[in-house]
C-alpha cells in the first residue's frame, strides 16, 4: 500500500517548501534558500492543487516526523501538442518536481509519488512523460522504465 495521495490545498505551502529543497539539491535557480518566490507562487498553487479535474496534479507522502509537514512530493502537468505518429493524441505529460526532505531520504516516497503521478497521467491518456533527471535520481526513474531521450532540448527565458 502506497503512502503517497493526492496533495490539497491545504498541501500549497508544504509542495513550495519541498520545491525549495529540490532547487537547493541541485544547487540552482539562484542562491540557495531564497524562498521569496513563494509568497507570490503560493495563491495559483493553492488554486491548481483545488482543481480536481485540471491538467495539474502533485502527489505526496505525508511527514512521519513533523505532523502537517510533508516528507516527498512528484508533480507534474500534462500538456497537449499537436499529434505525430509516434503519439497520435498529443498528450504529453511533464514531471517537474520531485523532492524529499533530506531526513526523510531513502525510504522509497519519492518512488511513491512519481508512481502514483504515472497513473494519474495514464488515466489522462498522456502518450509519454518527459522529465529531467539529476544524477542522483536517474536510478530510480530508470526503474520505473524512463530512457534517455536523443532530442536535444533548448530554452529561451521570456
Amino acid at each position: 500500500m502506497s503512502l503517497a495521495r493526492r496533495a490539497t490545498p491545504e498541501d500549497a505551502t508544504e509542495v513550495l517548501r519541498l520545491r525549495q529543497v529540490m532547487f537547493d539539491s541541485l544547487g540552482r535557480l539562484g542562491a540557495s534558500g531564497a524562498t521569496d518566490w513563494q509568497a507570490e507562487s503560493l495563491p495559483l498553487v493553492h488554486e491548481r492543487l483545488a482543481e480536481a479535474d485540471g491538467d495539474f496534479a502533485a502527489f505526496v507522502v505525508d511527514s512521519p516526523e513533523r505532523p502537517g509537514g510533508l516528507a516527498a512530493l512528484a508533480a507534474g502537468t500534462v500538456d497537449y501538442r499537436v499529434g505525430s505518429p509516434r503519439d497520435p493524441r498529443g498528450r504529453v505529460g511533464t514531471v517537474f518536481s520531485v523532492a524529499t526532505d533530506p531526513d526523510a531520504r531513502r525510504r522509497g516516497y519519492a518512488r511513491m509519488c512519481v508512481e502514483e503521478l504515472l497513473v494519474w497521467f495514464r488515466a489522462r491518456g498522456t502518450g509519454h512523460v518527459l522529465l529531467t533527471a539529476s544524477p542522483d535520481a536517474q536510478p530510480l526513474y530508470e526503474a520505473l522504465g524512463f530512457t534517455r531521450d536523443p532530442d536535444p532540448s533548448m530554452r529561451l527565458l521570456l
